[in-house]
């Protein structure tokens, strides 16, 4: 009998060891905006970048992006494994899959199971334990929302039914000794934040301007927000351009007038865009976020340069899952293994260690705190639980370097059933898919774990996904994605191996 609807926690935690001195290492700044598509990215009209890819970037205009692309290493195939907002964040602080990380779903009220483990050892924990001061500024919305309003004890930190939002109080904090951030919170101008003492800052003003305005502020150490004798870890998570898209409430003003006038074939430029969905006319406000964030980002690294910081400075340009914006017809702009969703950008500059290249390592969300880790020179500090991989020798193009990944992991969950009380208890894993740098592949199912739908696509042919390939006329493609597929969720222990779901079709216990 299927046994879908579980949570299996990871049992086993290795402990940081002490910190070295502070000084031999390099400060780390990771920036994320949400819902950031990596076709979003002028720099892929440019010859040097378009040639490396099959698909046509997006028109639009980012400038300070374009440059800092031009000195770092530009990943075109990064994944956002489960690309939905809360996932993807667990994955990221944690280095671990959603079922190790607790995060297995968007967080929110009615998700009582679904939240970052208080005992995973994170990004933060272990700069922190390397002698880091360590910042998180921004959208976090990995902690499930709990009664514990600083402001109201006793209550959510709103009315809202369900409460999406949370406060992250200082035990659940992961090692940030300086906090200015907020669980999840969709009004773009009228931001609200807590601070490291869980003071409220409600605000009016575009919140990636106020976000990046006390980002520089940190860097600065205007106010003694940093231990300037130590190196710093610094994670901005921008909520912008996730939706609301809607109207010019939504966004910035002075990107919106880049868009304005342009009609929306001008916009919509991929293959498989539909241009007559209503939620097409969000595309001039979505970009004009891009190109908004493009400035704020801009600001930020002419603070590194004015502060003598440039150097000795990783600065990270990421973003948690993509954005459909009406390809495949879809209103749905994630949570799905197309590549406007799975698709994310990923751009690193490390000036003197990593020389400009575009390079198509399938890197995954769990990778990326093992490689951050690795390239600040802390890689014998990554911890037993991660499951991701250290890259860094692949960034820095070492004479030795790792085994690339031939496919990376995708994983789609919805919620499991509800109790008495309303709550969602586990989760139901609907799909699980591949992505390798010549094919996608999807197998879902539905609630008896019988097979209901395959996707599979010839990514080079056919860049845009526009014609799903018949497994009965290429069976062995479909074979051979099935068998790298049932090696990944083998080597992860996904929920699909231990229950050997569509054990005709994945085979498990075929040595690879």
């Amino acid at each position: 009998m299927m046994k879908l609807d579980r949570v299996f926690p990871f049992a086993g935690l290795a402990l940081a060891a002490c910190a070295p001195a502070a000084t031999e290492h390099p400060n780390v700044i990771y920036v994320f905006p949400d819902q950031f598509r990596n076709s979003s990215l002028g720099f892929w009209s440019d010859p040097e970048y378009a040639e490396q890819v099959a698909w046509r970037g997006d028109p639009v205009h980012t400038p300070n992006l374009d440059r800092f692309a031009g000195e770092s290493v530009v990943l075109s195939e990064a994944v956002s494994n489960c690309p939905v907002s809360s996932p993807h964040r667990g994955m990221l602080l944690s280095g671990m899959y959603p079922e190790r990380s607790g995060v297995v779903l968007n967080c929110m009220s009615e998700r009582p199971e679904s939240s970052l483990r208080e005992d995973a050892e994170c990004i933060g924990d272990v700069f922190s334990a390397a002698g880091y001061d360590c910042a998180y500024i921004g959208k976090l919305h990995v902690d499930h929302p709990t009664k514990n309003n600083p402001q109201r004890p006793g209550t959510y930190v709103s009315d809202a039914v369900p409460e999406w939002d949370a406060y992250t109080p200082p035990e659940r904090r992961h090692g940030f000794n300086y906090w200015y951030s907020y669980g999840t919170y969709d009004v773009h101008k009228h931001p609200h934040y807590w601070d490291t003492e869980g003071r409220r800052h409600d605000v009016d003003e575009w919140s990636p301007q106020h976000e990046v305005s006390k980002a520089i502020a940190y860097i600065e150490n205007r106010g003694g927000e940093r231990d300037g004798s130590k190196p710093f870890l610094l994670m901005l998570g921008i909520n912008p351009p996730h939706s609301p898209y809607a109207s010019t409430e939504d966004c910035d003003l002075e990107g919106y007038e880049l868009y304005k006038d342009k009609s929306l074939g001008e916009l919509l430029v991929r293959d498989n865009a539909d241009t007559s969905m209503a939620k097409a006319a969000a595309a001039r406000y979505y970009f004009a976020n891009v190109s908004g964030i493009d400035r704020e980002f801009g600001r930020l690294l002419a603070t590194l340069d004015r502060e003598g910081l440039t150097d000795n400075t990783i600065v990270v340009f990421a973003s948690d899952h993509g954005e459909t914006m009406t390809s495949h017809s879809v209103t749905d702009p994630k949570n799905s293994i197309w590549r406007e969703s799975l698709n994310i950008p990923f751009v690193v500059r490390y000036p003197g260690r990593i020389a400009h290249r575009v390079d198509d390592l399938l890197l995954s969300s769990p990778d990326i705190m093992p490689t951050l880790l690795g390239l600040a020179g802390l890689a014998d500090r990554i911890p037993a639980s991660v499951e991701g991989r250290d890259f860094s020798a692949v960034l820095r193009n070492d004479a030795v370097q790792p085994e690339r990944p031939r496919a990376a992991l995708y994983l789609r969950n919805l919620d499991g059933k509800r109790d008495a009380e309303g709550l969602v208890r586990g989760f139901f894993p609907q799909a699980r898919g591949l992505k390798t740098l010549t094919h996608t592949m999807e197998l879902q199912i539905d609630r008896s774990g019988a097979l209901e739908r395959v996707l599979l696509y010839d990514d080079v042919n056919d860049p845009y996904q526009l014609h799903s390939l018949s497994p009965a006329e290429h069976p062995e493609l479909f074979a051979s994605l099935c068998g790298e597929l049932a090696v990944l969720l083998r080597d992860h222990d996904d929920v699909w191996y231990r229950e050997r779901v569509l054990s005709g079709v994945l085979p498990y216990d075929t040595e690879h």
